[in-house]
């Protein structure tokens, strides 16, 4: 039988996760604004964010930190203060070019349906990169993955309870076609982060 050489692993440097973390955040918080002005939304902690935006002043970036604070301390027990920092850090990138975005570019033309589709899309692809680098956004995703370890709660179950709590909220906020295109842009998500991160089809 011959050998089988496996191939060297090559972390990635600290510039490239630096960059890295810019790049999905830009692409996460551009595809947050498309959501926005087309008065869609999504689910897990952005979804809340949304809501909150959508019910009070307080802006979808300003929710987003916010409602991630209390996670940081199960993020150091569960994953390590590597992945904590570099979580903040996604997060407060995503808060603050969600309001840097709309000095930049505004659209006067957009259709809802396409919006909520194509931001999923480019959100997604964000997520993956962030993921690539040991990072993610934060939130019930780790409050899950914890009460997964101490009560044998399973991740899934929570993060559908969560995101149905948000749907069923969100009858009272948005029109039930945008439900609908919101539900099918989470589904597009999850997909794109189902076909492109799984466990062991990355080296490194």
């Amino acid at each position: 039988m011959d050998n089988v050489v496996e191939p060297t692993k090559i972390p990635h440097s600290r510039i490239e996760d630096a960059l890295a973390i810019v790049l999905g955040t830009l692409m996460v918080s551009f595809g947050v604004i498309m959501l926005k002005q087309a008065g869609a939304l999504t689910g897990s902690s952005a979804g809340i964010a949304f809501l909150i935006s959508y019910l009070t002043p307080l802006s979808f970036g300003s929710a987003f930190f916010l409602i991630n604070l209390p996670f940081y301390w199960l993020a150091v027990r569960r994953m390590g203060w590597e992945f904590t920092l570099k979580t903040f850090c996604a997060v407060g990138l995503v808060s603050l070019f969600t309001h840097l975005h709309p000095l930049f570019i505004h659209f006067s033309s957009l259709n809802p349906f396409y919006a909520t589709l194509f931001g999923n899309v480019v959100m997604g692809i964000g997520f993956i990169v962030l993921f690539r680098h040991k990072a993610s956004l934060g939130g019930v995703n780790i409050l899950a993955l914890w009460l997964q370890d101490r009560i044998g709660l399973r991740a899934g179950k929570l993060q559908m309870a969560v995101d149905t709590c948000v749907v069923l909220a969100s009858l009272f906020v948005v029109s039930v076609p945008m439900l609908l295109a919101s539900i099918a842009g989470a589904v597009i998500l999850n997909l794109i982060i189902a076909m492109n991160h799984r466990p062991g089809r990355y080296r490194v």
